[in-house]
């Protein structure tokens, strides 16, 4: 029997996953931050540059300060950040020495944990990205193995990428990421331990999200296959689209006679502050999902697959549903088989999208979005298998293409400060390079964002803004055990309690 260790997903990926990403703010977080420094995390997957900048764009709130105030209250748990190495919060690749001073910043406003995550699975890029980090000043670099089902990604290729990881000097943790939910427990029995064998004593993370129910099982026998940390999500927070919930894993982990070291009440009640704010905010709870073998063929996670069913619907195309489907299967092959993770199965989704709506009147590759040709040129990477030669003829045949390959290199920090002025911190001018100036500025203006959040007020929060929307009412006055409000209105529109 094995001691797990865990890794808490609620603040990064159990909000994207679950809640687009846009629900928790910087009272959340700080709220709830010292119940989850108590539990006993090994680590929190606490941000990523899509978490920032939705933070900015959404909430008016400052991410590097969030930063910097949730360390001071958990100053022992790591803070993981994930990011793919090659861009930061827009889609545009950066120069690399901007990607340097990221991870420099990062680190300074307490990111001690970065996980490594090539979509290509480029190891000469996994490498250069790693050694940035540890030039940083990062502690934990973490390799991401990221799952998927194809002709060429069998055991022996998951295995040769730990090797490399494992010989690499700055990558310290390796975990086998499954974006998809779609690692069964039988090949979880050849897979892992394939990749224990080459790792020897670099320890091994599961991430497997529960999309089609497929992880809780997974998660069930991964100790006894190599694996040393398990990654979940708190409450209302796991499962879904999220990952397996945190309390269901513990108890089935000690229920197989694993030891877990968490403080139980501590984690009893972080997952009822999520429940509190879920119900308040009326936000979806994480349910364990019925199994879809379709998942298994496609691999779009289901924020993806949602809005493509809309799309459908919006030109009136919803009966082209099972067609779309497989021309992204037939896309993907075509493409080298990138693996569906961000920002890969929007380009295969709406590339088999525009392809499904040229069979009717055109052929396929009539139309092909931006981000599809900058991919072909190698702009994220080098594909996993070649790409169909007559497929990339056709996409880089093309005016846009030319236009494309002939854009200049990303500006590097130097000339960055050139153009937004020596006057702004690093952090401001890194959200300024790679954000509206509209949204940084309304940042700027909102001020400290608050800290503090209770769930149980929101009720009574909404109906005061709503009695203050009526003219009519002049005053009002809230009581309850322990508790007296009274709002009185201004002649002059004001309120006062």
């Amino acid at each position: 029997m094995a001691q797990v260790e865990l890794v808490d997903v609620s603040l990064r990926d159990g909000n994207q996953s679950l809640w687009g990403a846009a629900a928790l703010r910087t009272a959340h977080v700080l709220q709830v931050a010292p119940l989850l420094e108590r539990v006993g995390f090994r680590a929190l997957d606490y941000s990523s540059s899509t978490a920032m900048g939705m933070l900015v764009r959404t909430h008016r709130e400052d991410p590097w300060e969030l930063f910097r105030r949730t360390r001071r209250l958990m100053p022992r748990t790591k803070l993981q950040f994930i990011g793919t190495g090659f861009r930061f919060i827009s889609w545009q690749n950066s120069h690399p020495e901007t990607m340097q001073l990221v991870y420099d910043r990062l680190v300074a406003n307490g990111i001690d944990r970065v996980v490594v995550l090539d979509p290509m699975h480029d190891m000469d890029a996994a490498r250069a990205t790693a050694r940035r980090l540890k030039r940083a000043g990062v502690d934990e670099v973490v390799g991401a193995l990221t799952f998927t089902i194809s002709a060429v990604h069998d055991d022996a290729f998951y295995a040769d990428l730990a090797r490399q990881m494992r010989e690499c000097p700055d990558i310290d943790r390796v975990y086998v990421k499954d974006p998809a939910g779609i690692l069964t427990a039988e090949r979880a029995r050849t897979l892992l331990p394939a990749i224990k064998a080459e790792l020897l004593d670099t320890p091994l993370e599961l991430h497997s999200h529960a999309t089609i129910g497929l992880s809780p099982m997974t998660y069930s026998i991964a100790s006894d296959l190599g694996v040393q940390v398990l990654q979940t999500g708190c409450g209302v927070l796991g499962n879904g689209s999220s990952l397996p919930e945190v309390r269901r894993t513990v108890a089935n982990l000690r229920e197989m006679g694993h030891r877990v070291d968490v403080d139980d009440r501590a984690l009893g009640l972080a997952c009822d502050f999520f429940r509190r704010l879920a119900e308040a905010d009326e936000l979806p709870a994480g349910r364990p999902q019925d199994f879809d073998a379709a998942f298994l063929h496609h691999q779009i996670a289901g924020g993806v697959l949602t809005t493509t069913r809309r799309q459908l619907g919006e030109i009136g195309m919803e009966d082209r549903f099972e067609s779309l489907i497989e021309e992204v299967g037939r896309v993907r092959a075509e493409l080298g088989h990138p693996i569906m993770v961000t920002p890969f199965p929007q380009m295969v989704v709406s590339q088999a999208l525009f392809n499904v709506m040229s069979g009717v009147m055109g052929e396929r590759y009539a139309n092909v979005p931006d981000q599809v040709i900058r991919y072909v040129l190698g702009s994220f990477g080098r594909p996993t298998a070649p790409i169909e030669p007559q497929v990339q003829d056709r996409i880089l045949d093309r005016p846009r293409a030319r236009e494309l390959a002939a854009e200049p290199d990303p500006p590097t920090p130097a000339e960055l400060r050139r153009q937004f002025g020596s006057s702004i911190s690093d952090e401001e001018l890194l959200l300024r390079a790679h954000m509206p100036a509209e949204q940084v500025d309304a940042m700027l203006a909102a001020g400290p964002a608050p800290d503090h959040h209770n769930p149980d007020l929101a009720p009574v929060l909404r109906l005061l803004g709503e009695l203050g929307e009526r003219r009519s009412v002049h005053d009002l006055a809230l009581a309850k055990p322990n508790l007296r409000l009274s709002v009185h209105r201004r002649r002059e529109g004001g309120a006062r309690a």
